[in-house]
């Protein structure tokens, strides 16, 4: 498979909103904030902000007491998240307001410089986002190490867990982590009774509502744990009479607005940049988190888009500047709220921007309600999350990639120092990490059969050269010495220190030979930099590869196996030798010394003599698509089959036929392959060889050039046993209508390969489906394409029929007609396939399944098809998306 310039000019920016219809007005030029425009609610934003509504009421009441603020504070920063950040942020999806994350910093400001001027640097803070936002530097953001993140989130977590543990205790929390550790005795042997109860009641429900079995427990979980864990420790303290303390709203009347910061201007400065790099790191890395969320959900992603981190940042500092001024707390992107919010369907901002709503009309219009929770439920409620902060994945996964120091001290230090101390520490520890993996070079030397290995692991830069030299002239003069390079990066003075010594073996007499880690030779770096690829080395030794007119080609399609690739086309110039032939019936152009029916294209109309390479073309691997105008089966393109003296410029030469632009790629690509692939692969093609094939699954697909089977299904050598034709179709066994072809390969792998599996695949665009649609009704099969053809009849039968429901696609419809007779002629073919005496067999005595399945071609995307298996097969089928997680058989 070669990676090749596409033939034609395409723009990779461009999506599918760029398009219009051609009568429909032209597309507007696009506004920054679309969120002022006029609301449409939709009833998915209804449903989703509700239940964010009630995730944010009981937390925001919760991380204010946590922090020491007024209570209302909690309400105003989650009524502003969502009205202001909902409106004007870039991540239409994300739901912002006062963060567990933030509760630290804020506490900490809190009992510095009092309640006002922590306000004031809410306000600030806000100021500097906008600033930042305006610079467009958000995504330097994304540049800090995760193990920094995580690690500051964790500190945070425990942070607040051992300062909610004593207010869960009946007791005060401290200011400090190490004053709460030092504390905790002596609350402990002063429980207050009535706190605790209610405290674990709180935990337990919340520990228990999500894991509540069966359908009835299913529709419960709908509504969020934490607000039935408050609600149940209100009712209760209510009911009962416990005396403990609850929540207090004083009258909005009395609530403290931000005033002049009064404390030193370094403090101050700190205190802004500490909240500053908290709320924008937190609120940038959530709108991530929430694009992978949305590319999760079929159809969402084009609806949404992905997020404008600038424009988020924006948001996040004028929802700061409004929440200071009004006297909330900070504001920042919440991942709880946000997950909530796409998992309860929202499609768009409206859903944010209600929830800020609802918040604003319960703490105008509830307040006697509120003023009943207990504040021991709360602080589990704040517990509970600041638990959930050092989340063992994390965990696992900074440990895997061996970043568990950066990790470590990052939490250690916002545990004991503070979060700016923390932060600070832990990207100190991450620079000197990285810096020591780039500067850490390992090189050892080993003599093998007579042949010195030197191995190389790591980056080759000027301070491993010393190393480099010493560990080369270990070599003895007149040897074979094989320089394994496992790096990605070699600088200039490594790179003549190389030359220098592999110039002075080869005078000695010895050979060398530099590879990669996979064996694979190595082309000679012009200049410090890269080193080549290893998967696609480069054999100085080949022939440059050369036109008829003597040019040499070889540096104009610079083409691999196994790399990405643009539609299979290189941009190559294709000219006629010898004069242009006559043209066919159908009036497609004809190659040099051709006859007009033997250079007709084909139905796509593209010259034959330049259509890319066929079945055999350049890749290594077991399959390669057909482009239109391949070479045939035999892989000899049009023109080499004409016979000479038939075209203009036939009697040039009726020995030599003339070697097209499609014959020289075909030439080249399997060049590529034996150099390049071939010793890959040759070990399991010589065991294949010896034991036969055994395949566990028989593939029937379209013969369609943009369906690589092996691509596909992720497959190899000898794992599926592959039958093509045009429209992936099984004409039913017996008379007229039978196929021997297909009926053969059918009996073949059913009786002889014993496979396990058959699958249909049909695919997008099929134009074969598109044949079958336009052909018109009673017109006689003239060609062998439609007499072909007429094994999808049945299929547009069964479409059209009423009382026949139609195949559909989980989460939307068909996109036009063409598509559900794709859809429905997998499920046709299945129905054909179960005729078949050596598949009914199999089915009866349990020894085969079948399968049915579509590829989405634009969006390379597989379905399968999900059925009962008791089905006869008759009726409709869905079509369930195969997304990236291990997906188990589905029967049909």
């Amino acid at each position: 498979m070669s990676a090749c310039v596409s033939t034609r000019a395409t723009d990779p920016s461009r999506t599918e909103r760029d398009h219009h219809q051609p009568h429909s007005p032209p597309p507007t030029s696009p506004r920054r904030f679309r969120g002022l425009r006029p609301p449409r609610v939709e009833g998915a934003d209804w449903s989703a902000s509700i239940a964010v509504f009630l995730i944010a009421l009981p937390l925001s009441l919760g991380i204010a007491l946590a922090t020491g603020a007024p209570l209302q504070s909690g309400l105003v920063a989650a009524a502003v998240g969502g009205l202001v950040a909902g409106l004007l942020g870039g991540s239409p999806l994300q739901v912002s307001g006062p963060a567990a994350g933030l509760t630290v910093v804020t506490a900490d400001l809190i009992h510095r410089y009092g309640w006002r001027t922590t306000c004031a640097v809410t306000v600030l803070a806000g100021l500097a986002q906008l600033g930042l936002g305006c610079l467009r530097v958000a995504r330097t953001a994304l540049a800090v190490s995760p193990a920094v993140v995580h690690g500051m989130l964790a500190g945070i977590g425990v942070t607040i867990a051992v300062a909610q543990l004593h207010i869960v205790l009946g007791g005060s929390p401290q200011s400090a982590v190490l004053d709460n550790v030092r504390a905790l005795p002596a609350q402990l042997a002063h429980l207050h009774p009535a706190a605790v109860s209610m405290s674990v009641l709180t935990l337990t429900v919340l520990l228990l509502w999500p894991r509540l079995p069966g359908r009835v427990g299913r529709a419960l979980r709908k509504v969020p744990a934490a607000l039935v864990a408050v609600t149940a420790a209100t009712v209760t303290a209510s009911l009962t009479g416990l005396s403990l303390p609850k929540v207090d709203l004083p009258s909005w009347r009395s609530h403290a607005l931000a005033g002049l910061p009064e404390g030193p201007v370094l403090g101050i400065a700190a205190a802004v940049l500490t909240v500053t790099l908290v709320c924008s790191v937190q609120s940038l890395l959530g709108a991530v988190a929430v694009d992978k969320m949305i590319s999760a959900r079929p159809g969402l992603p084009a609806r949404v888009g992905r997020s404008d981190l600038d424009r988020e940042l924006l948001g996040q500092g004028a929802a700061n500047l409004v929440s200071g001024a009004l006297g909330g707390l900070p504001v920042a992107g919440v991942a709880v709220r946000s997950s909530a919010n796409v998992q309860s369907g929202a499609v768009s901002r409206n859903s944010t921007m209600l929830h800020g709503v609802f918040v604003v009309i319960a703490a105008l219009l509830m307040v006697p309600i509120l003023e009943l929770i207990p504040l021991a439920s709360l602080a589990a409620l704040v517990m509970a999350v600041g638990i959930q902060m050092v989340s063992l994945h994390h965990i696992r996964t900074v440990t895997r990639h061996r970043e568990v120091l950066v990790y470590a001290v990052t939490t250690l230090g916002v545990v004991l120092l503070g979060v700016l101390e923390g932060v600070m520490l832990g990207v100190a520890v991450a620079v000197a990490v990285a810096l020591h993996r780039l500067a850490r070079t390992r090189i050892t030397h080993e003599e093998k059969e007579g042949v010195h290995h030197v191995q190389v692991r790591g980056q080759l830069t000027f301070l491993a050269v010393p190393r480099l030299s010493r560990t080369l002239h270990l070599v003895p003069h007149g040897t074979h010495a094989v320089v394994e390079l496992d790096g990605s990066f070699m600088d200039h003075a490594a790179y003549e220190a190389l030359q220098d010594w592999q110039s002075t073996h080869l005078a000695q007499g010895g050979s060398t030979e530099l590879t990669g880690r996979e064996g694979g030779r190595i082309a000679e770096p012009a200049t410090a930099g890269r080193l080549a690829d290893r998967t696609a080395p480069v054999d100085r030794a080949a022939p440059a590869d050369h036109d008829t007119v003597g040019r040499t080609t070889a540096t104009a399609c610079r083409c691999h196996p196994w790399t990405p690739w643009r539609n299979h086309q290189c941009a190559l110039p294709t000219r006629p030798v010898g004069g242009s032939g006559s043209t066919g019936s159908t009036g497609a152009t004809g190659t040099a010394g051709s006859t007009g029916s033997a250079g007709v294209a084909g139905s796509t109309g593209v010259d034959a003599a330049a259509g890319p390479v066929g079945a055999a073309g350049a890749h290594g691997g077991p399959e390669e698509p057909e482009g239109p105008g391949a070479p045939g089966p035999t892989g000899v393109s049009a023109s080499s089959t004409a016979p000479a003296g038939t075209g203009a410029a036939g009697a040039a030469d009726a020995s030599a036929p003339s070697v097209s632009s499609g014959g020289r790629q075909l030439a080249r690509g399997i060049s590529a392959f034996q150099r390049n692939t071939a010793p890959l692969v040759r070990g399991e093609l010589a065991r294949l060889a010896r034991e036969g094939q055994q395949p566990s699954q028989l593939f029937l697909t379209c013969a369609d050039s943009r369906l690589v089977t092996s691509m596909i299904t992720s497959s190899g050598p000898g794992d599926l046993f592959v039958v093509r034709n045009v429209g992936n179709l099984v004409p039913p066994p017996g008379g007229e209508s039978g196929d021997d072809s297909v009926a053969a390969a059918i009996e073949y792998a059913v009786d002889v390969l014993k496979v396990r599996s058959i699958t249909v695949c049909g695919h997008s665009g099929c134009g074969a489906m598109q044949a079958l649609l336009s052909a018109e009704p009673g017109q006689a099969a003239r060609t062998p394409l439609r007499r072909w053809l007429r094994h999808g009849a049945p299929s547009l039968e069964r479409m059209a029929a009423e009382e026949s429901p139609w195949v559909r696609l989980a989460g939307r419809a068909p996109a036009d007609a063409v598509e559900q007779l794709c859809l429905t002629n997998v499920v046709q073919q299945l129905e054909h396939l179960r005729a078949h005496e050596s598949v009914a067999r199999a089915l009866r005595e349990r020894e085969l399944e079948l399968h049915g399945m579509y590829f989405h071609v634009g969006e390379a995307q597989a379905y399968l098809l999900a059925e009962d298996p008791a089905d006869d097969g008759v009726h409709g089928g869905v079509f369930s998306r195969v997304g990236t997680t291990a997906l188990h058989g589905t029967h049909v």
